[in-house]
């Protein structure tokens, strides 16, 4: 079986990046713990899944994304220096989360989600750094496809419920876990 739309795939892979003339290993799916996903459904990157498409099972592959088809470019007005008490819990500055290094769940002005690495804490300001990990990277993956089959109505379901929805599967049994995914 190839992969294509609507099927679940699994493969290993070792993500790395070039660091001044060295590779750097970023990530790595194994055969114990392979990446799986629904091909087709965007949950991966366009272009990550247009070189896998049409592999199959034992397939090898090796393929390398820009920045521009991967998380973009580095975009240095995306590192901005918030105030401290952006950061306060009870009036304190939370000193036990906010620490460099750290990435933080963040809300933008319009309700917007969005993750930030604390970059540096000074005085009166915290450095949050708002791009991808991975932006500005070229990203080079080599690895196998392990398994390629059909979505089972419980994988479906486990991919499109919302997150904490335990209803079961929108079979038409109660749904009282309050996740609005309509069961009835």
């Amino acid at each position: 079986m190839k992969i294509s739309e609507g099927k679940i795939v699994s493969l290993t892979y070792d993500l790395t990046v070039d660091e001044e003339g060295e590779k750097e290993l970023m990530e790595r799916a194994t055969k114990e713990n392979p990446l799986t996903f629904m091909f087709g459904m965007g949950m991966m990157l366009p272009a990550f899944e247009k070189n896998l498409e049409g592999l199959q099972v034992n397939d090898h592959y090796s393929f390398t994304l820009t920045p521009e088809e991967a998380y973009g470019e580095y975009i240095q007005e995306n590192v901005i220096e918030l105030p401290k008490n952006v950061f306060e819990v009870d009036g304190k500055f939370d000193s036990e989360r906010i620490k460099e290094g750290e990435t933080l769940p963040m809300m933008d002005s319009n309700g917007n989600r969005l993750m930030g690495s604390v970059l540096e804490i000074k005085p009166e300001i915290v450095v949050m750094d708002f791009n991808h990990p991975l932006a500005g990277e070229t990203l080079q993956f080599e690895g196998e496809v392990i398994d390629v089959h059909e979505a089972t109505p419980e994988e479906i379901a486990a991919l499109t419920q919302p997150e904490g929805c335990n209803c079961s599967g929108c079979d038409g049994s109660d749904d009282e876990s309050g996740c609005g995914c309509g069961c009835n």
